[in-house]
């Protein structure tokens, strides 16, 4: 074996066996990649929900691939994940309200009709948790043979929402072009969010 052969084989291995790397957004670690439903993830990008200033959560989008624009993250194929930190204590009737205004606002009407139903499912799942603490860590999966899974602090609420339709209309909350946060928007889509 040559000795710049040799050479290459050592870089990639050393490289293989690096720690996964972590990104870090307000005072909080977010990792660079991770594994859904058998299928590698990359962070796209974080942000923050913020009125005036008051910061409710931090946001984190996962994707299999970078996305820079909307239209690239809901055609993005396999798995998805929207991570919420809380960063302070509410209801969940608030992520309530903000999942139908937002998806009333970015959604076509035709897009409407076809997941009303499932939207009703999953809004009256997240109504069912009561409250969301400083701290709590909330997962909105998409896998593609299942559909969208809402887990927070690592326990499954509720059932499955099937659809991949469903998932990207619940996308547009956050990157629709009518978002209630446009640095929020900016931020996950991974373009500066300050």
């Amino acid at each position: 074996m040559s000795l710049s052969r040799r050479h290459l084989i050592l870089a990639l291995s050393a490289t293989a066996l690096q720690p996964a790397q972590a990104a870090r957004y307000e005072g909080q670690t977010f990792a660079d990649s991770l594994a859904l439903g058998g299928s590698p993830l990359v962070l796209n990008g974080t942000g923050k929900r913020q009125v005036a200033w008051l910061k409710g959560y931090l946001a984190a989008l996962y994707l299999t691939h970078r996305a820079n624009t909307p239209d690239e993250a809901y055609r993005a194929p396999g798995p998805k994940r929207i991570e919420m930190r809380i960063l302070i204590e509410a209801s969940t009737m608030e992520l309530v309200k903000a999942v139908d205004k937002g998806m009333g606002r970015n959604c076509t009407e035709p897009e409407k009709l076809a997941v009303a139903e499932r939207q009703k499912q999953f809004t009256a799942v997240i109504a069912s948790v009561g409250k969301v603490r400083k701290g709590d860590l909330i997962t909105i999966d998409y896998l593609p043979d299942r559909g969208t899974v809402l887990t927070i602090n690592g326990k499954v609420w509720g059932s499955t929402i099937a659809g991949a339709d469903f998932y990207t209309a619940f996308m547009k909350v956050f990157l629709g072009e009518k978002p209630s946060d446009t640095k929020l928007r900016a931020g996950l889509l991974g373009q500066a969010s300050e």
